[in-house]
């Protein structure tokens, strides 16, 4: 196996070079790309095992560029932003952000997240039960529909399609809603009750929603 590819989509010379450098020094193979409207095309040429995509990048825009990677490819994303405004977490995370770093960020950091993201896709790629079929908004559990609300399906969505990612419930409740007004992070773990009882009927005594203390919950399918 080849040194792992980290694709750095990043317009600040000194930043790409700092991230470069602390990537091959890790054992990545790293390559930049300055111009937003050359990520694809890159992502075509380099096949790379991870994108760090900077959100504010000359001739297209980040989430731009996450909208239509995400029609056709699954590949890991770590969002770079300097912009942290709820509007353009909210908006990463249904694209399909696999995780966000904002500006300043320490390029060590970045590294970690990197290796952390790396270990989470390769363990995803085992076969799992879980089928989500995104047009029908439906999940199936080994081969069997699982009944979901759409505040449901939105949630378990989620967390399915980022298998050891902790979601707070400040995100959940994100994803969940489009007003939020009147609702409250105890919605959130309603939600998880009614999903963990439904799960239970589908896969008895298999718990894959895990309550991860002072921080959220995470989908991950613990080896017996």
């Amino acid at each position: 196996m080849g040194q792992p590819t980290v694709l750095v989509a990043e317009d600040e010379p000194k930043i790409a070079q700092l991230l470069v450098d602390y990537l091959v020094q890790s054992g990545y193979r790293a390559v930049v790309v300055a111009d937003g409207a050359r990520v694809l095309a890159a992502v075509t040429i380099e096949q790379p095992d991870v994108l760090l995509l900077d959100i504010m990048l000359p001739g297209r825009d980040g989430l731009e560029i996450l909208r239509e990677l995400r029609r056709r490819s699954t590949l890991p994303v770590i969002m770079l932003t300097a912009r942290v405004e709820e509007i353009d977490r909210l908006l990463g995370l249904e694209l399909g952000s696999d995780d966000y770093i904002c500006k300043p960020f320490s390029p060590r950091e970045v590294v970690a997240r990197v290796r952390a993201l790396l270990r989470r896709s390769t363990s995803a790629a085992t076969t799992h039960p879980f089928e989500v079929d995104d047009a029908a908004q439906r999940i199936r559990v080994a081969g069997r529909p699982m009944p979901l609300t759409h505040t449901e399906y939105r949630l378990m969505h989620a967390l399915v399609s980022h298998p050891g990612r902790v979601y707070s419930r400040d995100q959940l409740l994100d994803l969940m809603h489009d007003d939020l007004r009147d609702v409250t992070d105890r919605v959130v773990d309603s939600h998880i009750r009614n999903l963990r009882r439904k799960l239970d009927d589908l896969l008895p005594g298999q718990q894959v929603i895990h309550a991860v203390y002072g921080a959220g919950y995470r989908f991950e399918i613990l080896e017996p």
